[in-house]
C-alpha cells in the first residue's frame, strides 16, 4: 500500500460550456515535489483549487494520509495543512510583509495584536528556508520575486505540511528561478510534499520527482521524471511532437521603421532615471530583442514608447514622422501595436466579454460603428469569432466569454490575436510567451516571425534566454535603464548575455545615426 499525503479521486469540476476537470485522479507521495503539466486551460489550476478550496468538485473525493476529507473553502485546506502559492499573488498591496503572513492567524492577547513572536517565527523561517524578505516592506514597493516569498512564508508559517505552487517561476528572473528551485528542494527533503504547476519542461526535468500530465480537462498519465524527456513531455502534454526550433528565412532588412533618439524616462520609485539617453532602431523585417533582467528599465522604455508615460527628453519617429508627443490612440491608428507586459492591467477589460476586448482599439471604425455612432454587434461577433479559431482562444462560451473567466495563456492568446490581426508597421511585443506552454509558445513565436517575413519591424522585450536567442535577429541588453551591449545571437552564448545583463560588462554601441 502506497503511502500518499494526498489523493485526489475521479475529480469532475464543471463550469458554463465546459468540462474543466473530466474524471481526474492525482496522487501525491509524502516528501516528494510531484509536478502538473498541461496546456493552458488543460485544467491545472482548477483542480489545484478544488484542492484548496476555492471550488468544489461535482464528482469524487478527496483523501489526505488515506482518510476521506471536505475541503469547502481556503480556511478547512489550511486545518489540513496544504497551502497554495497562487499564479496572480493573493497578498494585500498596502500592508506589510508581516501583516500579509500572519493575516488570518494572528496571534493576539487582550484584542492587541502581538507581532514580536510573529516576526521571531518568520525570521526563522526566512532563514532556515533561504527566504530573505524584510518583514517591514510594504508589498507594493517590492519586487515580484520578493512577493512570492511572502506567499511561500505565509504557508509556511501555517505549518503547512502540503505546498502547491501555481505557475511561481513565471515572473521571475533566471536567477530568481534558480533560488527557487533549490528552496522546494530544501523543503522536500524536511518531508514536505509539493505539487508544482508548470509547462515549463526544463524545470520539471530539474526538480520534480513525478510528473501528471492534463490535457483539455483529461488525465493523459503519470510519469517518472527520471524516465522521460522533454521531448516525450511536451508530445504527452499537446497531442504531438512540438518543434522546439524557431524556423526563420535569413533577414532581409528594409528601411528604419522605428528610430529612438536619446530617450530618457523618468523613475516613479527614485531620483535616478528609469531610461536613461537611450537611441536604437529597428529595421523592416527584423526582430530586434531588448534583453535583460527585470526592473532595469524596460518596462519604462516600452511605456515611454507606447505614449504610457511621458519622456523626459528624446524623440520617437515611426515611419519618418515624429510621434513622441502623440496620444495612445494616435500612435496605433499609425500602426503600433503592443503586447503589453501585465495582460491585466494594460492588455485586457477583465469584465468585458472576449470580443469587446478583441475591438479595443477598433470599436470606432466603420466596420465595427455606424454612421448614428451605435455598434455593430453582429459584425463584432463574426471578426470575434474568425479570431478565436484562426488563434485557437479556448473559451467555455466563446466569444461572449467574460475575459476573467479565461485561462492565463488564452487571455494572452486574444491580446496577441486582437495586436497581430490589426496589420501593424511596428509590433512591440513584450513578455509575449509568459506564462505559456510550449504549443502556445511555438504558435506565438510563428506569428511574430511571420510579421518580421511580411516586412514589418518586431521589438520584442523578454526576460527568457531561450527566447532571446532563438527568436532575435539582433539582440540589445539593457541595465540600469542604458543599452549596454548589442549582439548577434548565432554569435554571442548565454553565458556572454549573462555577464552584460547583471552589469559586469559593458560595449559601446552604435545609435543609428
Amino acid at each position: 500500500m502506497e503511502n500518499y499525503a494526498v489523493e485526489m479521486l475521479n475529480i469532475t469540476k464543471r463550469f458554463p460550456g465546459i468540462i474543466a476537470n473530466d474524471n481526474i485522479t492525482l496522487q501525491l507521495k509524502k516528501g516528494e515535489i510531484h509536478a502538473l503539466l498541461g496546456e493552458n486551460g488543460a485544467g491545472k489550476s482548477t483542480l489545484m483549487s478544488v484542492l484548496f478550496g476555492l471550488y468544489q468538485a461535482e464528482e469524487g473525493e478527496i483523501r489526505k494520509d488515506g482518510k476521506k476529507v471536505s475541503i469547502n473553502n481556503p480556511n478547512d485546506a489550511n486545518e489540513l495543512g496544504i497551502g497554495m502559492v497562487h499564479q496572480h499573488f493573493k497578498l494585500v498591496e498596502c500592508f506589510s510583509v508581516l501583516d500579509n503572513i500572519i493575516l488570518g492567524v494572528e496571534t493576539t492577547k487582550h484584542g492587541f495584536l502581538k507581532k514580536a513572536e510573529a516576526r521571531k517565527k518568520v525570521l526563522e523561517l526566512s532563514e532556515k528556508y533561504g527566504l530573505a524578505v524584510d518583514p517591514d516592506a510594504l508589498i507594493e514597493d517590492i519586487t515580484v520575486g520578493m512577493q512570492q516569498r511572502t506567499e511561500i512564508l505565509k504557508m509556511l508559517y501555517r505549518d503547512n505540511e502540503i505546498l502547491i505552487f501555481d505557475e511561481p517561476t513565471a515572473v521571475l528572473t533566471p536567477q530568481e528561478i534558480q533560488e527557487l528551485m533549490q528552496i522546494m528542494k530544501n523543503l522536500a527533503a524536511e518531508g514536505k510534499s509539493i505539487l508544482f504547476i508548470t509547462h515549463k519542461l526544463a524545470e520539471i526535468m530539474q526538480v520534480a520527482d513525478r510528473c501528471s500530465v492534463l490535457r483539455k480537462g483529461k488525465y493523459i498519465g503519470t510519469v517518472d521524471v527520471k524516465d522521460t524527456t522533454p521531448e516525450k513531455l511536451s508530445a504527452m502534454m499537446v497531442g504531438r511532437d512540438v518543434n522546439f526550433v524557431v524556423e526563420k528565412k535569413p533577414v532581409e532588412l528594409g528601411e528604419v521603421v522605428l528610430d529612438v533618439q536619446n530617450m530618457t524616462v523618468a523613475s516613479k520609485h527614485h531620483k535616478n532615471n528609469a531610461v536613461n539617453n537611450v537611441s536604437l532602431q529597428v529595421r523592416r523585417g527584423e526582430i530586434v530583442c531588448i534583453a535583460g533582467i527585470d526592473g532595469n528599465g524596460q518596462t519604462e522604455f516600452v511605456h515611454g514608447l507606447t505614449g504610457l508615460e511621458p519622456l523626459k527628453n528624446g524623440t520617437i519617429t515611426m515611419n519618418g514622422k515624429n510621434i513622441t508627443h502623440e496620444s495612445i490612440r494616435k500612435r496605433i491608428v499609425d500602426g503600433m501595436s503592443h503586447i503589453p507586459e501585465d495582460r491585466h492591467k494594460h492588455g485586457l477589460v477583465l469584465d468585458y466579454s472576449l470580443e469587446d476586448n478583441l475591438i479595443l482599439q477598433r470599436y470606432f471604425e466603420p466596420e465595427f460603428t455606424n454612421k448614428a455612432g451605435f455598434l455593430k454587434r453582429g459584425a463584432i461577433r463574426a471578426y470575434a469569432n474568425r479570431l478565436i479559431e484562426q488563434y485557437d482562444v479556448r473559451s467555455g462560451q466563446g466569444a461572449i466569454t467574460k475575459a476573467r473567466s479565461m485561462s492565463g495563456g488564452n487571455q494572452q492568446k486574444a491580446i496577441i490575436a486582437r495586436e497581430i490581426d490589426k496589420n501593424p508597421e511596428l509590433l512591440i511585443a513584450v513578455q509575449p510567451t509568459r506564462g505559456l506552454d510550449v504549443g502556445a509558445i511555438e504558435y506565438i513565436h510563428k506569428q511574430i516571425v511571420a510579421q518580421r517575413d511580411a516586412g514589418k519591424g518586431v521589438l520584442l522585450v523578454s526576460l527568457e534566454l531561450d527566447e532571446v536567442m532563438n527568436v532575435s535577429d539582433r539582440i540589445l541588453v539593457m541595465y540600469e535603464g542604458e543599452i549596454v551591449g548589442e549582439f548577434d545571437p548565432k554569435k554571442v552564448t548565454v553565458e556572454e548575455l549573462g555577464l552584460y545583463m547583471a552589469g559586469s560588462k559593458r560595449k559601446e554601441v552604435s545609435t543609428g545615426e
